[in-house]
Order: C-alpha cells, then structure tokens, then sequence
C-alpha cells in the first residue's frame, strides 16, 4: 500500500544519511520528491537517478534554506516545477561540537543558521502554499539532544530545542487550516556519520539504550511517512521520539 500516492513532498538536507532514507521512503510510498542538498553535490545528483526507479517525479536542488531569500526562491521553483507541496521534511543539519569554554561565535551562530532559521525560512515560505490548498503537512527532524541536552553540543541542543518550541508554535497557529506540524526526534542512529566512531564508544551508548541498539535510517523514515501520511490526520504539536527508548 502507498501511503503518499500524489503527494509532493520536500526533504532538506538529503544527500546523505537520514534524509536520504526519508526522500527514498517518500519515492516508495508513491510521493513525488523534490529534495535539497548543499555541499554534496555529486551524492546530490546520484539520490536524484536512484529515485528515478520508483516512477515518480523527482528533483534535486541546490539550495541553502539558512539564507532566506534563497529558501523563498526554493519553494516558488519547486511549485512551479511540481504543481504545488504537500508536505515538507525540514531535515538539513549540521554538528559543530565543542565544550562552551572553546565555542566560537562562528560556531553558535552556523549551527543555529543551519539548524533552525532555515526551519523558520522554509515553512515561512511553504505555509502560504498550504494556506491556500487548505491542507498541508511539516515534518521537523530535532534530536533527543534538544529535549534532554548533551555536554558539548551546546549550540546543537539549544537548535534542536528550538525546533521543538518553534513547531509547536505552528502547530497551534496553522491547525484551522488544516495543516499539521510533528517533530521526530532520533536518538542514536547509524549513518555516514556514526559509523566512523570508536566501536567502544558505540557500545558505550548502546548499553544505555533500553533496546540495546542503535537505530536505523529507515526506522526514522518509517515515522516520517506515517506522520506524512492520512494515517496521522488528527496528530500534530507532537514530538515523536523514534529512539530505542533513551528519553
């Protein structure tokens, strides 16, 4: 069963790891895709021919959703290439850890670009497609960082914390006109980015992990697609937090 059959969907971020997999997902289920990614062009333009397979329409772009006038042109080009939007994946992230003690500005301030104005610019820009469709759906990926904190990820908690309040926000000012807004919120999950960590460490993680893994890719994309879908028509302000139990 294809739970996104005609949908338009976009995912930010989704040249690799977590996005990847729910720009994947989306193709799956049926969803036309389009998709960003900044630096990973080559990775960029791979995910575009891969998820050509599924038989839907797919496009990648190259856009960085933390300047606002770029994340405005973003949104206007995919409705002009893909009709309208149905649904958006705030997803794009970065990490710049470091104790507070040895955090530049340029290091606060990069993180909470990345991280959350570009939530801000894009569904700013999205909101008023789906005001007038009278329907519409935001998924923002946080992290269980930004609901219980990490030593050493300062800026990347206080972002991901900042997600959490920002949707819950426009949840209540966009739920009369039936659009919803939903937070995942992964906890340790093995991509690109894990998978270069001392396996010590990783075990150390995992043992405090009340199912004693960590996740995958696609257990993140599979709460994406339900909270997309009609499945979940009477959810939104929620946080789901799709983490083996940590919180």
């Amino acid at each position: 069963m294809k739970l996104l059959e005609g949908k338009t969907a976009l995912v930010t971020g989704a040249s690799k790891g977590i996005g990847r997999m729910i720009a994947q997902k989306f193709a799956e289920h049926g969803a036309n895709v389009a998709f960003t990614y900044l630096s990973s062009v080559e990775k960029g333009e791979a995910l575009e021919q891969e998820l050509q397979a599924y038989g839907t329409k797919v496009k990648g772009y190259r856009s960085d959703a933390s300047k606002f006038d770029e994340a405005e042109k973003l949104i206007s080009a995919i409705v002009a290439d893909f009709g309208t939007l149905n649904i958006v994946v705030n997803n794009a992230g970065i990490t710049k850890d470091g104790l507070l003690m040895r955090m530049t500005e340029e290091n606060w301030d990069d993180v909470m670009n990345v991280n959350l104005k570009s939530i801000f610019n894009v569904t700013k820009a999205a909101s008023k497609i789906m005001m007038k469709n009278r329907a519409g759906v935001f998924i923002n990926i946080s992290s269980v960082v930004g609901v219980q904190g990490n030593a050493g990820q300062a800026n990347y908690a206080a972002s991901k914390a900042g997600i959490i309040g920002f949707s819950k926000s426009i949840a209540k000012e966009l739920g009369s006109r039936n659009i919803r807004t939903n937070v995942v919120a992964p906890g340790f999950i093995r991509t690109e980015m894990t998978d270069v960590l001392d396996p010590k460490v990783v075990e150390g993680w995992t043992a405090g992990i009340p199912l004693k893994r960590g996740g995958e890719t696609t257990e993140v994309a599979d709460a994406c697609v339900f909270l997309a879908s009609d499945m979940a028509t009477y959810i939104t302000g929620q946080v789901l937090a799709v983490d083996g139990g940590m919180l």
